[in-house]
């Protein structure tokens, strides 16, 4: 139902990969703000790929966690995320995109994070799942309108090609992390505490009690990412 213009204008030569890739990277060296953005998402998605990494081991291994109970908190965050696309489709346009972007992703990072570290019961967990989820389809909704509206419409495929291998690239490395930190540091740690012990009052014992702490930590470097960026004056000159 929505009409898009055709592109009435010729398209010319093909560009050559490496051209087309050159030429993106030089535009992204020159508007610093949008360079910085996506670093800010590269770091997001370092610290969410390992959350992606240690939560079905948690779901499974706490309290006799079981598949059902995995796949019941993942169904939350399945509506809790649609829930936030029909949201983002209603709201105004904000006065400040980057002000929305930065306070979507403080707010998802730390809320899910610590319910996921505490919490001991399926219901902490969904809670968790919504007020993580909800969030970032604004946050996304405003990210593609400053890329789209920031960035020249004869450049944008050579901007989104380099923004991808920048942004996500960070995804597999936080996926190895995320195995690795709690298989090898964070159950280890846990394994040899006492049981009046406070890591043992706040993440409880056995598997997953690593799993649990791990959170406890990703929700401070996700809080950390989010306050570093958000003083970055270049992020903030695209609102100029």
């Amino acid at each position: 139902m929505i009409r898009i213009p055709e592109n009435k204008e010729g398209t010319g030569e093909t560009e050559k990969l490496l051209i087309s890739a050159r030429k993106g990277i030089a535009y992204l060296r020159k508007e610093r703000g949008i360079f910085h953005l996506i670093l800010f998402l590269a770091a997001i998605n370092l610290v969410a790929s390992i959350y992606d990494a240690a939560f079905p081991a948690m779901m499974l291994s706490r309290n006799g966690g079981s598949e059902k109970i995995l796949g019941l908190v993942n169904a939350v965050i399945g509506a809790a995320t649609l829930a936030g696309s029909i949201l983002a489709s209603f709201v105004k346009e904000p006065k400040s995109r980057v002000r929305v972007i930065c306070n979507c992703l403080l707010f998802s990072m730390s809320m899910e994070n610590f319910l996921l570290a505490v919490g001991r019961t399926p219901l902490i967990w969904c809670i968790g799942g919504v007020l993580g989820w909800i969030a970032i389809p604004l946050m996304s909704t405003n990210l593609d309108a400053i890329m789209r509206l920031r960035v020249p419409e004869q450049m944008q495929g050579r901007v989104y090609s380099v923004r991808n291998s920048l942004q996500f690239f960070t995804i597999p490395i936080g996926y190895f992390l995320g195995g690795f930190l709690v298989d090898q540091i964070f159950e280890p740690v846990m394994a040899v505490q006492r049981e009046e012990s406070l890591l043992i009052k706040l993440f409880g014992a056995g598997k997953g009690s690593g799993a649990a702490l791990l959170f406890f930590v990703l929700a401070f470097a996700g809080i950390g990412v989010c306050l570093y960026f958000r003083h970055d004056k270049h992020i903030w000159e695209l609102e100029q």
